[in-house]
């Protein structure tokens, strides 16, 4: 079925020293079946952990470090932290992964928003019939 309105995972993981996590394992809409806008917000307890991004193949955040602050459990406020954003084609995977090369366990938190592009199904053109005149 395809995705007709905004969808949204939260999500909120301790990593593990040394740790990987995959932010989208398992979730319904990890192959989107529509064209989609992607917009990923997330937010570290501690300096250290490193974050990507990926859709489709297209690297749409290299992996760099994620802000770190907050309380573990805390969904990141969009007043507060700098979504990361880009297309997400339908039928191709999205991938969200974490690394926490550090020594000790790192809590990430962040949602992932889903917004499906180019609007509902078009039906065609509405067409008038003429009426015969008697």
């Amino acid at each position: 079925m395809p995705i007709r309105s905004p969808v949204k995972r939260d999500f909120t993981q301790s990593i593990a020293a040394g740790g990987n996590f995959d932010a989208l394992t398992d979730w319904d809409y990890e192959t989107p079946d529509t064209d989609c806008m992607v917009e990923v917000l997330e937010r570290a307890t501690a300096v250290g952990i490193f974050g990507t991004v990926k859709s489709a193949g297209d690297t749409i955040k290299q992996e760099s470090n994620i802000q770190a602050g907050g309380t573990a459990g805390t969904t990141p406020a969009r007043l507060t932290t700098e979504p990361v954003t880009g297309r997400a084609p339908k039928y191709q995977k999205l991938r969200i992964f974490y690394r926490n090369p550090t020594g000790g366990a790192v809590t990430i938190d962040g949602l992932v928003i889903l917004t499906p592009l180019g609007g509902g199904r078009s039906q065609g053109p509405v067409r008038a019939t003429r009426r015969r005149r008697k």
